[in-house]
């Protein structure tokens, strides 16, 4: 085995590991709702998980460890992709707001603050700032 297929498949796990946390938050009710389904299904195919891992994950999405990033940077360009991804797929209204909550307290958000959190990151990507303006202003956005 190369090194590269190491780094192939670490970030695969990565990418699965990060994939199951947030279908375990969406498990959180004990349901996935039609928008949940659609979302992680966008996901999934974002973070290049194939169809069937991501059956098995939904199955046994309990078995993959929980890794939130410990990097505040690393849980904002989590939110930031997830803030676009949601954007761009029109996904709007309370669902698309309570769904990021949950996402966001599984990344590690403190949940008194996961609201403004949310908040303030999908105005800034709907004013299409690029990833380097969104994490200065979300570590600004208290000052």
């Amino acid at each position: 085995m190369s090194f590269s297929d190491l780094f192939d498949s670490g970030f695969k796990k990565r990418n699965e590991d990060h994939f199951a946390s947030i279908v375990r938050v969406a498990m959180d009710d004990g349901v996935i709702s039609n928008d949940e389904k659609a979302f992680l299904e966008r996901l999934a195919r974002n973070l290049d998980i194939s169809e069937g891992d991501f059956k098995i994950i939904l199955e046994d999405y309990k078995t993959h460890p929980i890794n939130p990033p410990h990097d505040y940077e690393r849980r904002l360009e989590r939110m930031y992709d997830l803030a676009r991804m949601v954007y761009v797929d029109h996904i709007k209204g309370d669902d698309e707001e309570v769904l990021l909550r949950k996402i966001g307290v599984g990344l590690g958000f403190h949940p008194e603050n996961v609201k403004y959190v949310v908040d303030k990151a999908l105005t800034l990507v709907s004013n299409g700032v690029d990833l380097d303006t969104f994490i200065v202003e979300m570590k600004n956005m208290n000052k």
